[in-house]
């Protein structure tokens, strides 16, 4: 490398750095050259050619094609860039063709070659069936004039039904968003109306009503699919049903059917409710019987073979000695009764009279009269 080549860094002339300062040297090199341009014809001397008079063409145009060349200049660089907002994302097109998508910040491209269409794929955008939101906030005002026929549907059970409900949805694809469906607003109304209807359909006024969450799923899955399927772009946030009523003109009809119901639910669970207390304690009294009668069994039949077993016993004894063991026995019944009597009554044999008896707890007592 030759050594006129190696400047140290502080002796080289740096070029334009930004899209300004390479505007701005073009604008200078212009003025430059009609500058030059013009100094040339008003003071050259002694020349071959024709001298050009102090009002000659430049001197006439050259303001004016200094001024239009700036504006084409400011207006080439104006359209080569272009600003993405966060939450955005940007569809280049160049003669119409799609050539790639951008994120958020400065962006450059062709200036008349390259189109841009911005798309919002982080704002959440919504579609109201029923009413319309007229003031948003913590009071929030909603229109329903107008609006009813969105919002009613017909059940299975050939009841007609009154349901408010709100599609929240965001942009997936911003390149299927931007072309493959005209629009995509109308699209998400369509598709979800034709299905939450079609569902509806098939379910009964009552499963509607006690079933909401099962109703926004299945609604939301299907309108998902249906969207995919013509290529929308969009992903379906979530569907909120907001408000699942009778119409007007037959709800005191459903009040009072409602109430029926309710008070028929409410016998239900007090009849349910007497039974889950009547019959366990039922079956318990009758175990507890069950269990004691088997227990008297078991006692009866065990007193009644202990008594079988001393009665086995003392006919054995009677059988080795009857005179003793007739004795024996007399003598312990005896002393087993005696102690339990307080009135010993002496009865004449021939004449059947009452003797005076003998008081065993320590006192006489008068005989009663004979019978």
């Amino acid at each position: 490398m030759a050594w006129d080549d190696q400047q140290p860094p502080w002796g080289k002339k740096k070029g334009p750095q930004t899209p300004e300062e390479v505007i701005a040297l073009l604008l200078t090199k212009i003025k430059e050259f009609f500058d030059g341009g013009e100094k040339s014809a008003a003071g050259g001397t002694g020349g071959a050619g024709p001298n050009i008079p102090e009002g000659g063409l430049f001197a006439r145009f050259g303001k004016a094609g200094l001024l239009i060349g700036i504006f084409l200049l400011a207006n080439i660089a104006y359209s080569a860039f272009y600003t993405i907002a966060p939450g955005e994302k940007g569809v280049v097109l160049r003669f119409g063709k799609y050539v790639k998508t951008t994120s958020s910040g400065l962006n450059f491209k062709l200036p008349f070659m390259d189109q841009v269409i911005k798309v919002d794929v982080e704002n959440v955008r919504k579609e109201e069936f029923g009413f319309r939101t007229k003031v948003a906030g913590q009071r929030s005002q909603f229109e329903k004039t107008g609006y009813e026929a969105e919002s009613l549907m017909l059940t299975s059970d050939r009841n007609v039904i009154d349901l408010e409900w709100v599609i929240q949805y965001k942009v997936q694809d911003p390149i299927f968003f931007a072309f493959k469906v005209k629009d995509v607003k109308q699209a998400v109304r369509d598709i979800s109306e034709v299905v939450l209807r079609r569902i509806v359909g098939n379910m009964t006024f009552d499963y509607v009503l006690s079933n909401r969450e099962i109703l926004a799923a299945a609604t939301q899955r299907e309108v998902q699919e249906s969207l995919d399927r013509y290529q929308s772009g969009v992903r379906i946030v979530t569907v909120q049903l907001q408000d699942v009523n009778p119409p007007d003109h037959v709800k005191p009809a459903f009040n009072e059917v409602n109430e029926a119901d309710q008070d028929m639910k409410r016998l239900v669970n007090e009849a349910e409710e007497a039974y889950n207390r009547e019959v366990p304690k039922a079956r318990g009294d009758a175990l507890k019987m069950l269990e004691e009668a088997q227990g008297y069994a078991v006692e009866r039949v065990n007193l009644a073979k202990g008594e079988t077993s001393r009665f086995l016993a003392i006919l054995k004894e009677y059988k080795g000695g009857q005179d003793v063991t007739r004795r024996r026995m007399y003598l312990e019944t005896m002393q087993e009764v005696l102690p339990k009597v307080n009135e010993i009554y002496v009865v004449e044999g021939d004449r059947g009279g009452v003797l005076p008896f003998l008081d065993v707890r320590g006192g006489a007592k008068a005989a009663p009269k004979a019978q």
